[in-house]
């Protein structure tokens, strides 16, 4: 099944942000800390964005179901795609993240994320972007 261009679009602008986020792991000898910390958050946060609202169109156009809230997103996601189990805790544990450093954004919520994202965030954002991409290419769904 190929998914419909507005949803193509959407992935190519979130994995486009997903690989700068990864690339922070490469970072860590150039920057200090805090800085670090900065561009993690600000990098998380553009990706997470990006992601949900990919999510959102994806579920709409392929699948019917209308979503308005990332955390309503991501949970309707993992139930339609049969997701790993393992990620279900870390749909919410993510969400949370994206909320503190929107609305609470401070040194040590900055570091909180950045220390998350290699076994948090990357795992279930990676998740989600291969699942769409398997399913716009006919190999899932």
């Amino acid at each position: 099944m190929a998914c419909g261009e507005r949803i193509l679009k959407k992935l190519t602008q979130t994995e486009k942000a997903f690989r700068k986020l990864k690339e922070i792991e490469s970072l860590t000898d150039e920057l200090k800390d805090e800085i670090l910390y900065e561009v993690s958050a600000k990098r998380f946060e553009y990706t997470f964005e990006s992601l949900w609202k990919t999510v959102k169109v994806f579920l709409e156009e392929e699948k019917g179901i209308i979503c308005n809230s990332p955390m309503d997103c991501f949970k309707q996601f993992y139930k339609t795609m049969n997701l790993d189990e393992k990620f279900e805790d870390k749909i919410p544990r993510t969400v949370r993240f994206r909320n503190e450093i929107v609305h609470i954004y401070d040194y040590e919520t900055a570091e909180f994320i950045y220390k998350n994202l290699e076994n948090n965030v990357i795992p279930l954002f990676e998740e989600i972007i291969v699942n769409i991409k398997n399913y716009c290419q006919g190999k899932g769904g």
